[in-house]
């Protein structure tokens, strides 16, 4: 069983809300960190409180260990978030964190009994169809580089800059090691909410690929996808947050 802990570093406040009915915890996509949800706070309900998830090794925990494995990082996550969960909380994750949070769900199921009012996954092919033979923390140096250009998520200035890539080129490495070496084992559906969003130029996550969440979930799934690539949620942010402000205020 999971013990609690005292205040944590892994969870930040862009905009406390003292008064807030249900707080949605949001966790960065590879090499993301905390300050990706600054502004989420003016484009939700007044009620609810972003709880931003910082990791170690990530913006400023950047010289604390990092996690290359997901087993141990959720494990550690849920017993950072226990003291966050005494109010309704609801889960939203962007790529690898769409990942973290849907098996963060499942250890709080299994070990807490507490489970999130929605679960919202963005960007995250449904376990079942991942792409096995895509394991690109391995490549060289140079071709790492190009993978992180391909996917347009890293700014160039830090791409073209060998002081700055040399900083983020691990954690990004030990970020998609987590994701890439995943194994998903089957437990059953969740009996939460599920929504799930894509982009609609994303050439690795299809609306396919999205679709098959269906099947995690027992209560309502439903799908929305967004002009953009995989990094959406930045360009398409205003009609982001309007969808999920909808699917919020359902459970105030």
């Amino acid at each position: 069983m999971i013990a609690s802990t005292s205040i944590s570093k892994w969870v930040t406040f862009p905009h406390p809300v003292p008064e807030a009915t249900l707080r949605l915890f949001c966790f960065p996509y590879a090499g993301g960190n905390s300050l990706i949800y600054r502004a989420w706070p003016f484009g939700l309900p007044e009620n609810v409180e972003i709880c931003a998830i910082q990791l170690p090794g990530h913006g400023n925990r950047l010289p604390e260990p990092l996690f290359n494995s997901l087993t141990p990082l959720v494990s550690a996550l849920a017993l950072q978030l226990l003291p966050y969960l005494n109010k309704p909380f609801a889960f939203f994750g962007h790529s690898m964190g769409g990942l973290i949070s849907f098996e963060l769900a499942r250890l709080l199921r299994r070990e807490c009994r507490q489970r999130p009012q929605h679960l919202f996954i963005s960007g995250h092919r449904a376990p079942h169809t991942r792409d096995f033979e895509k394991r690109t923390f391995e490549l060289p140096e140079a071709e790492f580089i190009e993978e992180l250009r391909r996917l347009n998520g890293t700014p160039r200035e830090v791409l073209d800059h060998p002081e700055l890539i040399s900083l983020m080129a691990p954690v990004l490495r030990a970020d998609f090691t987590i994701a890439q070496t995943y194994e998903y084992v089957d437990e059953g559906p969740l009996d939460c909410d599920l929504s799930v969003y894509g982009g609609l130029r994303d050439i690795n996550v299809t609306r396919e690929h999205l679709e098959a969440w269906r099947r995690y979930t027992s209560a309502n799934f439903n799908l929305r996808m967004f002009p953009g690539d995989h990094f959406f949620l930045h360009n398409s942010r205003p009609s982001l947050l309007q969808t999920m402000s909808l699917e919020l205020r359902r459970l105030s």
